[in-house]
């Protein structure tokens, strides 16, 4: 079919199923996956299989990392997608965009502020497109809270509260994986947070200017769990006789997808999915505190927690003529007897469905009673329905947005400098001033 636009898919882990999908069954008409990218070959040759099976499309070509500029050529690629390890995005972002392809990124865009200088240096030199894929914005009951503060219904801003709840099923995935070690993920505060920090960035329109945080690893890690009176320890759950009974444990060959992607591909580059959480070298945080100071003057009190027994969040806005707040309870609590096995769970980020995502949205205005804003219950989809949402406006976007949802290379900075500069503030215990990590972002 003549005029459709070539992608190809650089990083082939599971987060990647969501495009190949997209381009593959929904969108195949205008859109075409033509090459895979990835260190591990054998997790390209998993997807080809699949690809072959479920879609009955020839093996698509593969190539090595050396290899990217060769593949940019051979396959005529417009468009790059990044879905590789954080601390590579900067990395084929910008040759990508230097070859004159434009390139949609998985968040984070990047993980230090010197990568994320290098892309805007590249964005700005080139002109490219590059697209980075914030899916909460799309969730409905963030899109409404963007409504309701675009139409001023309390007033100016002046103050957020955020906190956000990882249990101990999602959160503990971080902590099994490449992402336990701050040089790959830039931490939490980077690869999980820039969500949230992006969401208050794009809800209030303006940009992060201090940064203030306090943090540690409290839970996981092997010294936390022997002062909890643990004494038997595992490096990787996989042949374990202790992992058997442990709750933390993923089970990689219990799911055909886990097993096919990582357990089956472990001889090609040594990468073990089904880490110990409980062990010594993990180095990022796992509960933070964060204080944020905007241009706008406004400013934000956020926690993460990442071992707690329910998923979800809080946030509440206060403004001169009132207060909105949205409790959104995605997982109401984990059962330590389904262990985890739930490979949704792990691609997309999201819970099992267990409930259909009860939400509650108030708004009280001064000399008002409270009234709760109606939404819509959502039990299907990551992210709160985003991702549906999201790849839409990806590969068939209409064009009518007032809510401006997309996001570029600006938002992708702007949220991950929030987690840099707090990095470095629990580093030096000192606040951090956005300027001093990149003293040129772009308004």
């Amino acid at each position: 079919m003549k005029n459709r636009k070539r992608y190809a898919l650089v990083g082939t882990g599971s987060r990647s199923a969501m495009f190949s999908q997209a381009l593959l069954e929904t969108y195949r008409d205008t859109h075409e996956l033509v090459a895979l990218l990835d260190t591990n070959p054998a997790r390209m040759d998993f997807w080809n299989r699949s690809f072959k099976e479920n879609h009955g499309i020839a093996p698509l070509p593969t190539y090595a990392p050396d290899q990217f500029k060769a593949m940019l050529k051979e396959q005529r690629i417009d468009t790059v997608i990044v879905t590789t390890m954080d601390r590579t995005h900067h990395l084929y972002i910008c040759d990508a965009m230097a070859s004159g392809v434009d390139v949609i990124s998985e968040k984070p865009m990047t993980t230090t502020a010197e990568f994320c200088q290098q892309v805007l240096d590249t964005k700005e030199t080139t002109g490219r497109d590059l697209r980075v894929t914030f899916n909460y914005r799309y969730a409905s009951r963030n899109s409404k809270i963007k409504e309701l503060l675009m139409d001023g219904v309390i007033g100016k801003v002046n103050s957020v509260h955020f906190e956000w709840l990882l249990d101990t099923k999602h959160g503990a995935d971080y902590f099994r994986r490449w992402h336990r070690n701050k040089i790959n993920s830039g931490g939490l505060m980077v690869h999980k947070s820039t969500h949230h920090f992006d969401l208050v960035n794009w809800w209030l329109d303006t940009s992060p200017q201090t940064v203030y945080a306090r943090g540690n690893l409290k839970f996981y890690g092997r010294r936390n769990a022997e002062q909890r009176g643990v004494t038997e320890f595992y490096d990787r759950a996989h042949g374990s006789p202790l992992a058997a009974d442990d709750p933390f444990a993923l089970d990689l060959a219990a799911d055909p997808t886990l097993k096919g992607l990582y357990l089956d591909a472990e001889h090609a580059d040594g990468y073990q999915r089904d880490r110990s959480v409980f062990a010594d070298d993990i180095d990022i945080e796992d509960d933070v505190s964060v204080l944020v100071g905007y241009d706008n003057g406004a400013t934000m009190s956020y926690h993460l927690t990442a071992y707690s027994p329910w998923e979800g969040y809080r946030v509440a806005f206060n403004g001169s003529a009132g207060r909105l707040e949205l409790t959104c309870v995605e997982t109401p609590y984990v059962s330590a007897s389904d262990g985890d096995h739930n490979f949704a769970k792990n691609v997309q980020g999201s819970s099992p469905v267990e409930v259909s995502e009860p939400t509650k949205l108030v708004l009280q205005t001064h000399w008002e009673k409270p009234r709760q804003i109606e939404l819509p219950q959502v039990n299907a989809g990551g992210h709160g329905g985003g991702d549906a949402l999201m790849l839409k406006d990806i590969f068939a976007p209409d064009g009518n947005d007032p809510l401006g949802r997309s996001a570029s290379h600006i938002d992708g900075a702007r949220s991950i400098l929030t987690g840099i500069a707090a990095n470095r503030s629990m580093a030096t215990g000192q606040a951090v001033n956005i300027a001093s990590l990149l003293p040129q972002l772009p308004r």
